[in-house]
């Protein structure tokens, strides 16, 4: 053989042992969401397959209560998958600054992501975005639309006009106004205070001030919801001290409440249960004409291993994530859970639609207390929820409230000192 046709032959086994190992390649998912094993499986790893040939992928999941440790595990022995789902603010960005996550902040596919979006896959500074987001999820009051009708109510616009539809069911006693208990405390807080709050400090511009130490938890915009709140236990019914979250959904689903203060991730669950109309409602703003605002909480997200042995796959893959395609099916598949991509994304499920179209109609915010301000002790996400307990129970003022949470930040906060 001469030399020229030995070149070409090495040069083409060369060409097909690349291609043959690019076919190969195996990407691995690390993830906490062992409920969405078939979902992926069926789903949205064959539709990334179709496109990409010669990228495989294989969804891992580890039980959500044991996920962070069996992945520290993982990662401090370097045999973690090369890509890490994400949970939001300080669980992944410790990963990030332990060099265990790359900074991804290059992908194209990271402009269909508002900040809003970003912020809680993102360093302080925002000036690196280390995780795809995903899905949020959004609050607001799901309805029993059919006794709405029977008790002749509208949907509330304003708050004067919510609570004269809790008063219109609590005159005519055939429906508790609303199922929430406050034994468990964290529902007083996330579909409470949460869910009403960025109508009063203002969404995103709040909560910013509030993390740099322009406002503190006692000024007006964060003691008014607490001031709403303490006129809720009214309406709860009887022994509400005493109601889990169990108890309130069951409460709903079986319709003996007329209102169910919500996350948009109890969706697929009632439609399964409830055999009545539902429908949904926003948090109603202050006054009639008031800019409304939204908690469109940030959720879920995914990550590229830093020591990934594949990063050129991984970050084709991760472009996909962050792509319309993935957006659709994640959305649809998961009703309840938002993408937060800046794709106008089609519900299939009518109640999902509600929840989202108000993205149109509202500022989207996140949970105030997420980001930095629960980094502490005391732990302002815990005592948010037992003071948004406490003030719908009675036992304690908004005032009272506010100005505890004020103190116990302070006590560690620098800008809040």
């Amino acid at each position: 053989m001469s030399m020229k046709k030995l070149t070409a032959s090495l040069l083409a086994t060369t060409i097909l042992t690349t291609a043959a190992s690019a076919q190969d390649v195996t990407l691995t998912i690390e993830s906490w969401r062992n409920d969405d094993l078939v979902l992926w499986q069926d789903v949205i790893i064959p539709a990334f397959e179709a496109e990409n040939p010669g990228i495989s992928i294989e969804f891992s999941p580890s039980a959500p209560a044991e996920y962070n440790a069996v992945l520290n595990s993982k990662l401090d022995a370097g045999s973690a998958g090369d890509l890490i789902t994400c949970r939001p603010f300080d669980a992944s960005l410790a990963l990030y600054e332990a060099g265990h996550l790359q900074d991804l902040s290059d992908l194209d596919a990271m402009e269909n992501f508002s900040d809003v979006a970003q912020s809680a896959w993102q360093t302080d500074d925002g000036s690196a975005t280390f995780c795809v987001p995903m899905a949020s999820v959004i609050h607001g009051f799901i309805y029993n639309a059919d006794a709405f009708e029977e008790v002749g109510v509208d949907v509330p616009e304003t708050v004067d006009e919510f609570f004269a539809v809790l008063d219109a069911f609590q005159e005519d006693g055939s429906y508790i106004p609303m199922a929430m208990g406050t034994n468990d405390q964290w529902e007083a807080a996330t579909m409470g205070y949460q869910n009403i709050g960025p109508n009063y400090w203002g969404g995103e511009e709040g909560r910013l001030a509030l993390i740099a130490g322009e406002q503190s938890l006692t000024d007006e915009p964060w003691v008014e919801p607490y001031r709403q709140l303490a006129r809720w236990g009214d309406y709860l019914g009887r022994g509400h001290q005493a109601q889990t979250y169990p108890d309130s959904q069951n409460l709903f689903t079986l319709g003996r409440a007329a209102i169910y203060p919500a996350g948009s991730w109890e969706i697929s669950g009632f439609n399964n249960l409830a055999d009545f109309e539902m429908g949904a409602f926003p948090p109603p703003v202050p006054n009639a004409g008031d800019e409304c605002y939204i908690s469109d909480h940030t959720d879920i997200a995914i990550g590229m291993n830093a020591n990934t042995e594949h990063p050129e796959e991984t970050r084709i893959f991760l472009e996909w994530v962050g792509s319309e395609e993935f957006a659709t099916i994640y959305s649809n598949a998961l009703p309840g859970f938002f993408s937060l991509s800046d794709f106008d994304i089609a519900q299939e499920d009518p109640l999902a639609q509600e929840f989202v179209s108000w993205r149109d109609q509202c500022d989207s915010t996140i949970r105030s207390t997420y980001q930095i301000l629960s980094r502490g002790t005391p732990n302002l996400e815990n005592d948010t929820w037992n003071a948004s307990a406490q003030v719908i129970r009675g036992t304690e003022t908004p005032e009272e409230a506010a100005a505890r949470l004020q103190e116990g930040l302070a006590s560690w906060y620098e800008p809040q000192q």
